[in-house]
């Protein structure tokens, strides 16, 4: 009886060891996972670190700086239109267009900023005047990017109100995206420009939406003059 009931508990025991064992945690999970780089034939490869295997953003080009912070400033005027927009506008249709068009062309401000910063860029334009670099906001004659309004037109835009507002707004805007349009198709044509996936991923859909965005404005238009 008394060898019966050793067997007994040595079964438990062994039992109760292989629980414990499968409850242990493998080592590989105390702690992040192993990168190892390849190393060149004949050579043992190397660790690692999660800093170092961290994807670098691409270096990018002079002309993909000057794209974006162009941009910048274009997109800037673009809300500044809208904002008159609220207060000047007559037709419903088009404040409700232009709440839009502020929405998403003020988060490509905050993207484009970003996506300057993490490559070391400044956000400003800058200006090379005799060897020096300056920075637009510090030069009193700004120049313009493609399809911008002039100081003329904003001045003309800004005394304007009703329906004659409505008019010049979208004759404006309609400039504008225009020159949007003339920008990317620069920056691809300009040869290493837009190799980066990131810029070139934005700067299709610039293309893209402000298309769109052309053809409604010039409906809106068509229905002035019916």
């Amino acid at each position: 009886m008394a060898f019966y009931i050793c067997l007994i508990s040595a079964a438990f025991f062994l039992i109760g060891a292989a629980a414990a064992q499968q409850t242990k945690p493998a080592p590989h999970d105390d702690g992040p996972p192993v990168i190892v780089q390849p190393g060149a034939p004949g050579q043992s490869g190397k660790v690692l670190t999660p800093a170092s295997a961290a994807i670098k953003p691409r270096s990018p080009v002079e002309a993909d700086v000057a794209f974006m912070q162009g941009m910048i400033m274009h997109h800037s005027q673009a809300v500044e239109m809208t904002e008159l927009l609220r207060t000047r506008g007559y037709s419903k249709d088009l404040l409700e267009f232009g709440k839009r068009i502020s929405i998403s062309q003020s988060d490509e401000i905050k993207y484009m900023k970003q996506w300057l910063t993490d490559r070391g860029q400044s956000v400003e334009m800058q200006m090379d005047m005799g060897g020096m670099k300056m920075d637009a906001k510090d030069m009193k004659e700004m120049p313009l990017m493609p399809g911008m309004l002039t100081p003329k037109q904003m001045e003309a835009l800004e005394k304007a109100s009703g329906p004659a507002f409505d008019h010049l707004f979208l004759t404006g805007m309609i400039q504008h995206h225009t020159g949007a349009l003339i920008m990317v198709q620069d920056l691809f044509d300009t040869p290493g420009a837009g190799q980066d996936a990131v810029l070139f991923d934005f700067a299709t859909d610039v293309d893209n939406t402000q298309t769109a965005e052309i053809k409604i404005m010039q409906g809106m238009l068509s229905k002035e003059k019916q």
